[in-house]
This record gives C-alpha cells, sequence and structure tokens, in this order.
C-alpha cells in the first residue's frame, strides 16, 4: 500500500503541470494568435507521446495486428464520442464551437490517464522507473493545461467552471495509475500493450480531427505555428530519451 501511495504522488506531478498551464490561460490575456500558437505545440507534444512513447511499446505486441486493431478501435471510439457531445451541443442549443473545446478537453484527460497508466505499472516494476515517468510528463503537460482551458475561456465558459475542469485532471491520471498498479499489473502483456494501443488511437484523432483543425481557426498562415508544432514534438521527445 505505501507503494501505491507513493505511486500515486508521483502522478500528482503531471497533473499539477497541467493545472499550472490552465492558471497561466487564466491570468494571461490569451489572443486568438496564441491560442493557436498553444493548440499547435499541444499537438506536437500529443503526437510524439503516440510516436515515442507508445508505440514504441505496442509494437512489441505478439500478434501485432490486436494491437493495431486496439489503435483502430480507439480512434474510433473518439469519432463516435466526438458525434455524440456534437449531437448533445446541437440539441441543447450550444454553439458549435464548444464541441471542440470539450473533444480537446477529453484528449488531454485520456493523455493523463494514459501518464497514470504508464507511471502506475512503471511504479510496480520499481519506484525509480515511476518517479522518472513522473518527472518526465511534467513540461510536456503546462502546454495541454494551457491550451485547454485558453479554448473553453475563448467560448465563453464561466472563470469558476473553467477551475473546477482544470482541477478535475487530477481524476483521470489517478484512476490511470490505480489501474496501472492494481488491475494492469501480472496480467498479460498483449492485454497491457492493447489498452495503450486503444489509448494510442483516442490521442492520434484527438490531434487530426480536433486539436490542428481548431488551431487553424486562429492561425495567420505563417511558419511559426509549423515550427511551434514542431518543437512541442521535439521538446516531449527529449523529455522522454533523458528522463525515462
Amino acid at each position: 500500500m505505501k507503494e501505491y501511495l507513493i505511486a500515486l504522488a508521483l502522478s500528482a506531478l503531471p497533473a499539477i503541470g497541467n493545472f499550472i498551464g490552465g492558471l497561466i490561460a487564466e491570468y494571461y490575456r490569451v489572443s486568438t494568435r496564441l491560442l493557436s500558437l498553444a493548440l499547435h505545440g499541444a499537438g506536437g507534444i500529443v503526437l510524439a507521446v503516440v510516436g515515442v512513447e507508445l508505440m514504441p511499446q505496442i509494437l512489441q505486441a505478439n500478434p501485432p495486428w490486436v494491437v493495431i486493431l486496439c489503435f483502430f478501435a480507439g480512434g474510433a471510439f473518439f469519432v463516435a464520442l466526438d458525434q455524440a457531445i456534437h449531437l448533445v451541443q446541437t440539441r441543447l442549443g450550444k454553439a458549435q464551437g464548444n464541441t471542440a473545446a470539450w473533444a480537446i478537453f477529453f484528449g488531454v484527460a485520456v493523455d493523463l490517464f494514459s501518464d497514470g497508466l504508464m507511471i502506475g505499472t512503471g511504479s510496480t516494476i520499481a519506484l525509480s522507473l515511476g518517479t522518472l515517468l513522473a518527472l518526465g510528463q511534467v513540461s510536456a503537460d503546462i502546454p495541454e493545461g494551457f491550451a485547454t482551458i485558453a479554448t473553453f475561456k475563448r467560448q465563453g465558459i464561466s472563470r469558476r467552471n473553467r477551475q473546477l475542469l482544470s482541477a478535475s485532471f487530477f481524476f483521470p491520471i489517478f484512476l490511470g495509475t490505480t489501474i496501472g498498479y492494481w488491475a494492469v499489473r501480472g496480467q498479460s502483456l498483449l492485454l497491457q500493450l492493447g489498452l495503450l494501443a486503444f489509448t494510442a488511437g483516442i490521442l492520434t484523432t484527438v490531434v487530426v480531427e480536433e486539436m490542428i483543425p481548431e488551431a487553424h481557426e486562429h492561425s495567420q498562415d505563417t511558419y511559426l505555428d509549423t515550427l511551434i508544432f514542431l518543437g512541442g514534438f521535439s521538446l516531449f521527445a527529449l523529455v522522454s530519451v533523458y528522463f525515462s
């Protein structure tokens, strides 16, 4: 139990980073240009999570077609969820732009869940590994938190609700850590990798269908957007290589 509590404490670090990003968005005037750059940076980071952190582990599965199918299922699940959010927003008479905000929120929550899953499973191997994984996610989560809360801010969501949404990011990472530590531990490698592949499918779809299109709505079509996207990817790659 002591090791589990330590794993939970470690998993709080990325959530705190995400929360700090949200606070920056709250107390800094968010222009459309800055929001576009933040979304490009967050999109690069999320794709790096998939390409650098998750896929090398996923493709170790045997047989590989199972995890590839799980990857597709994750993307299909998000598409269905996105359509459901859009339908609910439409029936409630809300602005269509809110759909993208909630989709991005869900994508970041899934990213934090995957962080918790990695920290939880890593801690079952060695607490030092769990510590490295937790530290490696902190700097990468700050832009995500900023982009998420900035998007809600642009959509007119009240400050109180934005703060509650920002604080709620602790839940998915704690849930992921708990599942990674207790439920996934001792299970077959194929099941563990299948869960990671499902998560990777969701994250990839979030970037392609929500983050980048939303970013382009506020873009001025300069190369800076592309460089920020590449910078986000490179930042996470550096963190992953040197801290995990």
